[in-house]
């Protein structure tokens, strides 16, 4: 046959679909027998995992129950199925000819290159169009595209048209709901969406309520909106995929990641034949888990996904498979509770439209141990990985998914001459094959003729091959699956990391997202900083040297002269005493220049190109917390002796308690500014002689790019007004005309939640998880779309996240107390808005309600929002009422002492007490636990979304209600951080 046959029939063959025998024709014609023993041998010791006695054959796999894995609709387009048979005639008729040798191991899959692109392109560009997202495929979306505040980010209705479908998809994402994956859109009657008014800002009504009208109609139901799926949720992911760019595209799979989703890994784009391997996408995902030592106690291990080695098992669909990839995946991820929807598939109430772009996407998910070995398959995390589409028409991602598995279960109805063809091409392969065939709808005799002829090449025996017929058992074959999966995860395997999978995709010729100039170049710069860092506390005091013990005594010197000011000290003697030991620490500090790293680290802000700055900074996240990983961690029963002592020299932390991050770089820039800034004011070096002045300019454009920077040191507790002063006067430069500030922060208890909940209302990135969250404050810069900005009254909306509160009475935390109620009064008297996040009700911090007191004398307080956080308890629906009382009730010891340090003289004052609180107003709520179940394998709560999102309305209400001085821009906040 001439090559050009050769290569039309496997292009005809890749679009192919195995026909099913129409209920009542003859079954096929039996095979030659002459392979003798071989077919026989299969159909003796072929597994079969047969249905328990009394099972009603006729459909569910147990009497009165319907089996979970039942047999569904092959995945196959609609709109193919006419012309996917005709052509599998065809081929059919081809491929069983002798003269029919097609050639499948050079893994190029010859339909991505030119056979029908005119189809794809088509479908790329109709999706595209219909989402909305037609002009971005070459104007990508960016992060902060997806980040403004507008109307539609604090209104709970229904998507009206697929163009909404992205941003709602986007939003939910945002908020850690279980339900972001849902693609039903409410039409209305006329089809049309609704108008409606920019400054609305209540929930619409959307279905009728009969007693609005008692006289109406009730056959008008039928003119009600009805939900439509005109979207597959696969095809919403890689639409909006393509249409962004990286760094949006990392921001999105790291939200599915926290929503516990199935994360893109491989992504098709079949109108440029350009398949992408999102390495860089798959960063910023971390994950922890419960690690098992071979001896001694466990512990919990966290690191990233992208550089952790685990056994990786693919599942793929080879022609037509009765059975569910997709479902068999969440079964077997789903041990000891309710089953996980990790991976979407047909049956989830989300949508039912057929795949029209995102055939050949791969995606992954982990099993990570939970330190219970009922649950776990092995005491590491195991990757599962799936392919969507058929292996025929996605060769390359077959293949690929054939060279990182230690197994890949293929799941097909039939196997014959084709397919054979296929997978006898895999012939020499380390990874292990196992096939679940469901021969009711095939040929059963054809399949065991292949299957004896692939055991040689595939070096398999009957324990690789299992029967799933809808009679199933479906917990028993679940268990199964999962008996053979860990069965080769504890043995010697592959053992692969994200990393890993990259390399094999370049030798492919796959092309890998992390591969683009400015991220290489960015990379390169994080490896010269990085690659001189063995020890991070010794390099911290080598080359970060103006920290540490000399910062200390600048920041103590400072603070005694501001007590001194405020208390109207009579004694200038002192104060100029202080003055001139201030300036000479400072002249010690300028007397340095900055070290090789810290000029490395400043070269790579002040790229011209934004992007290449973007990608430093996040390499240089990562790469920081890679050079800290190998240092040991403690074990959580441990944890408790790192707390501090309380009371006198006990409370003094430790010099360098934190890992070394990025903040470190620009505390170092920071004490430049500020020791050249004293040096200017005292009159000790001329203006024109500054070196460091640009310094807040470089560090405005990362406020402005998402990174959270630092207003309150958290190893010194002050904070460096200079040079806060100096990044809000640029960003007062910066944004001219848009200036109107609105200051929302939060304070608590440690461990409460607080920048999780902040990081879930506005998409920000403050540090969370054990040990990493602020230990003073940061802040960061939320953009208010200008179609919203005049409605809601601001701008801007500068979001501040503070350290954890003790919550220990202040008379015998000593020193420390004094400097957390100082934090306290500094985030409080900056805010308009504040979020008091506690664990219990009564647990109000000391330092919160000195700063409460504080306040309410200087005439400025803050809208506040307590926020009580059950970290255990998933059941409370919402908000509680009757919550509010404990906060208002008789003080408890460590308020009595709080008043004491304020000093009142007047009686014990309580919260009540305070004029600015009203009892009857909605000052608590009450924010279910964040999983359901016990992590690392629980869901997501979908309360905890709900609560979140309507707190975060509520906050957006009052702030458009008028705060206290609503017409604040931020000269106005330079003037308050002087005086606080």
């Amino acid at each position: 046959m001439k090559p050009a046959c050769v290569g039309l029939l496997f292009v005809l063959g890749m679009w192919s679909v195995s026909r099913a025998c129409p209920s009542g024709s003859p079954a096929p014609a039996e095979e030659d027998s002459s392979q003798g023993h071989g077919w026989s041998w299969w159909s003796r010791h072929l597994t079969v995992v047969h249905p328990p006695a009394g099972a009603d054959l006729g459909g569910s796999g147990v009497t009165g129950q319907r089996s979970d894995l039942g047999e569904v609709a092959p995945e196959i387009k609609a709109s193919e199925r006419p012309a996917a048979v005709a052509i599998a005639d065809l081929e059919w008729r081809e491929m069983e000819g002798d003269d029919c040798e097609l050639q499948y191991g050079d893994g190029m899959n010859e339909a991505q290159e030119g056979d029908f692109p005119t189809v794809e392109r088509s479908r790329l560009q109709e999706m595209l169009s219909l989402l909305g997202l037609e002009t971005h495929q070459a104007q990508k979306l960016g992060l902060q595209d997806a980040l403004q505040i507008s109307s539609d980010s604090v209104r709970n209705w229904a998507p009206q048209a697929p163009r909404d479908l992205p941003w709602t998809f986007l939003r939910k994402l945002q908020a850690r709901s279980a339900e972001a994956r849902s693609t039903a859109v409410l039409a209305s009657p006329s089809g049309a969406r609704p108008a409606e008014k920019e400054s609305q800002m209540e929930e619409e009504v959307i279905y009728w309520d009969t007693a609005d009208d008692i006289s109406a109609d009730i056959y008008s139901f039928s003119e009600l909106p009805t939900p439509d799926t005109p979207v597959n949720p696969l095809d919403l992911l890689c639409a909006l995929l393509l249409a962004s760019d990286g760094f949006l595209q990392q921001e999105i799979v790291l939200r599915m990641s926290l929503c516990q989703f199935a994360l893109p890994l491989v992504l098709p784009d079949s109108e440029h034949h350009a398949h992408t391997f999102l390495l860089w996408a798959m960063r910023g995902v971390v994950r922890t888990w419960w690690a098992q030592p071979p001896r001694g106690a466990g512990s919990l291990r966290e690191d990233s996904v992208v550089l952790a080695r685990a056994p990786a098992f693919a599942f793929v669909r080879m022609e037509v498979s009765s059975n569910s990839k997709s479902q068999l995946l969440n079964a077997v991820l789903s041990p000891g509770h309710r089953q996980r929807d990790c991976f979407w598939h047909r049956d989830l109430s989300l949508g039912t439209s057929p795949r029209e772009i995102a055939d050949g996407l791969v995606e992954v998910s982990w099993l990570l141990p939970t330190g219970r070995e009922d649950l776990d398959l092995c005491p590491e995390p195991v990757a599962f990985l799936n392919l969507r589409g058929d292996i025929g028409s996605h060769w390359l991602q077959f293949k690929l998914l054939t060279e990182v598995s230690s197994a890949v279960f293929i799941l097909t109805d039939n196997i014959s001459k084709k397919e054979y063809k296929l997978l006898s091409s895999m012939k020499g392969s380390a990874t292990k094959y196992y096939f679940i065939l469901s021969p009711y709808r095939g040929k059963r005799n054809s399949n065991l003729r292949f299957l004896n002829r692939l055991t040689p090449v595939l070096r398999m025996d009957h324990s690789h091959v299992l029967v799933k017929v809808s009679s199933t058992d479906g917990a028993r074959f679940t268990r199964r699956v999962r008996a053979i999966v860990a069965s080769v995860a504890r043995s010697p395997c592959r053992r692969v990391s994200v990393e890993d999978m990259a390399h094999a995709a370049r030798r492919l010729g796959l092309k890998v997202d992390e591969d683009c100039e400015e991220c290489q170049r960015a990379k390169d710069r994080m490896e010269r900083i990085t690659r001189s860092i063995r020890d991070p506390d010794a390099y911290r005091r080598e080359e970060l040297r103006l920290q540490g013990e000399p910062w200390r005594k600048a920041a103590r010197v400072e603070k005694e002269l501001c007590q001194a000011q405020w208390a109207g000290d009579p004694a200038d003697k002192r104060r100029a005493e202080l003055r001139q030991r201030l300036l000479e620490l400072r002249t010690q500090q300028s007397g340095h220049d900055p070290a090789g790293g810290v000029q490395e680290f400043i070269a790579g802000i002040s790229c011209p190109s934004l992007g290449e700055r973007q990608y430093f900074l996040r390499w240089m996240e990562w790469g920081l917390a890679w050079v800290a990983q190998p240092r040991p961690r403690q074990l959580p029963e441990a944890a408790p002796t790192l707390r501090p002592k309380q009371g006198g020299a006990g409370d003094r932390e430790p010099l360098w308690p934190e890992p070394l991050g990025v903040e470190h770089f620009l505390r170092e820039m920071g004490q430049f500014y500020e020791a050249e800034s004293c040096l200017v004011e005292a009159g000790k070096l001329p203006t024109g002689q500054r070196r460091f002045a640009h310094f807040p300019g470089l560090a405005l454009e990362l406020l402005v790019r998402g990174l959270p920077l630092e207003l309150v040191d958290g190893s010194t507790r002050s904070t460096p007004l200079r040079w806060v002063t100096g990044l809000l006067k640029e960003l007062h430069t910066r944004l001219e005309r848009r200036s109107r500030l609105v200051v929302l922060s939060a304070l608590g208890v440690p461990g409460t939640g607080k920048s999780t909940l902040l990081n879930t209302m506005f998409g920000l990135r403050f540090a969370t998880g054990r040990g990493r969250g602020p230990r003073g404050a940061f802040m960061q810069l939320v953009t208010v779309a200008e179609s919203f900005s005049q409605d809601l009254g601001c701008d801007h909306i500068l979001v501040i996240d503070s350290g954890g509160l003790i919550a220990g009475a202040p008379a015998t935390a000593g020193e420390r107390f004094e400097l957390e109620a100082s934090l306290a009064t500094l985030i409080m008297g900056l805010s308009d808005v504040t979020v008091i996040s506690l664990a219990e009700t009564r647990d109000i911090p000391p330092a919160i309600l000195h700063a409460f007191l504080r306040l309410e004398k200087t005439g400025h307080m803050p809208n506040y929002q307590f926020v009580y956080q059950n970290l255990h308890d998933t059941s409370a629906p919402g908000p509680k009422p009757r919550e509010r009382r404990p906060l208002l009730e008789s003080p408890s010891d460590m308020s009595r002492a709080s008043t004491h340090v304020a000093k009142q003289g007047d009686g014990l004052r309580t919260l009540a007490d305070l004029a600015f609180c009203d009892p009857e107003k909605q000052h608590v709520w009450h924010v279910p636990g964040l999983w359901h179940g016990a992590p690392p394998m629980a869901a997501v709560s979908l309360g905890y979304s709900e609560a979140v999102f309507e707190l975060k309305r509520c906050l957006l209400e009052n702030i458009r209600n008028g705060l206290s001085d609503p017409h604040r821009n931020i000269q106005q906040l330079i003037e308050l951080v002087g005086l606080l």
